[in-house]
């Protein structure tokens, strides 16, 4: 099974109340971790050309908030429809288990015993500085811990988060994630004929 793990980087000026609005949002930088290959890669806005391919080829997009941030926005640049594509999203795994959302950090930093390389609010002043590379390399960071967890996940059935003082388990049933329904086959051609 071939998953493509992926993050993305945005800017906007719209924050409202602690909500960012998927509709309001520019994507800057896609990154990926490519299973077939092991390599990491990140894509500008004007490379995206290069990505679709790597997508149509995939059996699962793999990401975190990714069901309802990143492919949405994805989405708008695609010149198909990625909802048609199967995908886990890690948090949303997470909140059926907890029902309520857990940080990306909080997952890395007791489940992996490290954290995120900075913050997206950092990654959009690097964005408006012209320092593109610093947010890829962010980007393929967040990739990196979303992959590491998805990997942790299917080896111990548990991802940790820390709760006030205590380190807590969250039993997470990864048993759709690469049994027989996620081995038939896939929409993964979803651009335009």
């Amino acid at each position: 099974m071939r998953a493509i793990t992926f993050d993305i980087e945005s800017i906007s000026d719209s924050f409202v109340r602690g909500h960012i609005d998927v509709n309001e949002q520019e994507l800057t930088v896609v990154a990926i971790h490519d299973s077939d290959t092991d390599d990491y890669s990140s894509y500008l806005r004007d490379e995206l050309h290069k990505l679709w391919p790597i997508l149509e080829r995939a059996d699962m997009l793999i990401g975190f908030n990714s069901d309802t941030f990143d492919i949405p926005l994805l989405n708008r640049y695609y010149p198909g429809d990625l909802s048609h594509m199967r995908s886990l999203d890690l948090l949303a795994e997470v909140q059926k288990v907890l029902g309520r959302r857990i940080r990306l950090e909080s997952l890395a930093q007791a489940t992996l015993g490290r954290g995120k390389s900075g913050d997206g609010m950092k990654a959009s002043e690097w964005w408006k500085e012209g320092k593109k590379k610093e947010v890829a390399d962010y980007c393929i960071e967040d990739v990196r811990l979303t992959r590491e967890l998805y990997d942790y996940a299917l080896t111990h059935g548990i991802l940790k988060y820390k709760d006030l003082r205590d380190i807590r388990d969250i039993k997470i049933d990864t048993s759709h994630w690469n049994g027989a329904a996620a081995m038939a086959p896939a929409m993964t051609h979803a651009l335009p004929l």
